[in-house]
């Protein structure tokens, strides 16, 4: 039966698992399935013998029990030494799995992971930026975890792999995957009121696929407010910044270039350029009534560079109705002058 559940497990999921997309997934279905069919095995065991003996031993009218043993040596070393060797077993193995998971082969292709509430960042070899995790299949992949603010958690479920991010330190998690497609990133720790929300997407290619992806995502050259409004969907600003005027976790970006903003000590000022660039560089420096000190410092995390903010503020300014852009006139001024009528 064990065979035939990791049979079902790597050709489409079963009720216990989704399908297995990774060389260590089965690897991990053989161990669980092995301990739940084995509490199966002794649960209805002990289940069975409990009721046999209460209806055997049950009180009748009249009837005396014999006086029984009061000790069975055989019995004792019995349930002594199979579960002994039942956890043994599982020790064992468990502890194989668990080193092969934690060591990746030579040479894995490396891929840096950021968390940020609430969303992830992949940095590849190129230092290509991306929200989603793009990987070439039946290639050793090691991921370097980090986070800018609080813990969280990196969990593929088809993988079977899953690794906490901590704050101040890097983890380190490896797979391959076996076949292409898309498949959910989760984050498994509580990480704030947008956790429920905190995944991305791993899309697992051919290798030639891949190759072609990341050179066309690398060689993007988009004007700035284009780029801006790049940043703002993969950086995980919208997140917590809206651009339509509803309020999540902070302010809304929406009219907000140009107007005249409040602070928690009493302030104001203008949003303008210098402003916006102080606030993103500086994250919390200048907290609004009503909102929580929770901006991570992409700046210093080097999840933003001195471009990135320019153009982040270039696309704040065109989502605000006090920006008004000139335009160049059709024909130059001394041409305009000479063909005026006299």
């Amino acid at each position: 039966m064990l065979a035939a559940m990791n049979i079902l497990a790597d050709a489409g999921g079963s009720f216990w698992m989704p399908p297995s997309s990774s060389s260590v997934a089965p690897e991990v279905d053989r161990l669980f399935y092995g301990i739940l069919w084995t509490c199966t095995f002794f649960f209805f065991l002990v289940t069975i013998l409990m009721l046999l003996f209460a209806w055997k031993y049950r009180y009748r009218p009249g009837y005396m029990p014999a006086e029984g043993p009061r000790h069975n040596t055989a019995l004792e070393l019995t349930w002594t030494f199979v579960p002994t060797v039942i956890v043994a077993v599982i020790f064992v193995y468990g502890f194989q799995r668990f080193m092969h998971m934690a060591i990746a082969p030579p040479d894995p292709y490396e891929i840096i992971v950021t968390a940020h509430m609430w969303g992830y960042n992949f940095t590849y070899p190129n230092q290509h930026l991306d929200d989603e995790l793009h990987v070439p299949v039946d290639t050793p992949v090691q991921l370097v975890l980090n986070s800018v603010d609080v813990i969280h958690g990196f969990y593929i479920p088809t993988f079977r792999v899953k690794k906490d991010i901590v704050p101040g330190r890097y983890n380190k998690i490896w797979f391959a995957a076996t076949r292409t497609g898309s498949f959910d990133l989760f984050c498994t720790q509580y990480c704030g009121e947008g956790h429920s929300t905190m995944r991305a997407k791993v899309i697992v290619q051919s290798l030639e696929d891949f190759k072609s992806w990341l050179a066309a995502a690398s060689a993007m050259n988009l004007p700035p407010t284009e780029m801006g409004k790049y940043l703002f969907q993969t950086r995980g600003c919208n997140g917590c910044h809206t651009i339509d005027g509803t309020t999540l976790r902070a302010p809304t970006w929406k009219d907000l270039y140009g107007s005249t903003v409040s602070f928690q000590d009493g302030t104001s000022q203008v949003a303008d350029e210098n402003y916006l660039h102080e606030v993103i560089v500086h994250p919390n420096s200048k907290p609004m009534p009503g909102f929580d000190k929770i901006m991570p410092d992409m700046v210093g995390a080097g999840q933003l560079s001195e471009k990135d903010v320019n153009d982040l503020i270039a696309y704040i300014k065109t989502l605000s109705v006090h920006y008004h852009p000139s335009s160049l006139p059709s024909t130059a001024p001394s041409a305009q002058k000479a063909a005026a009528p006299k």
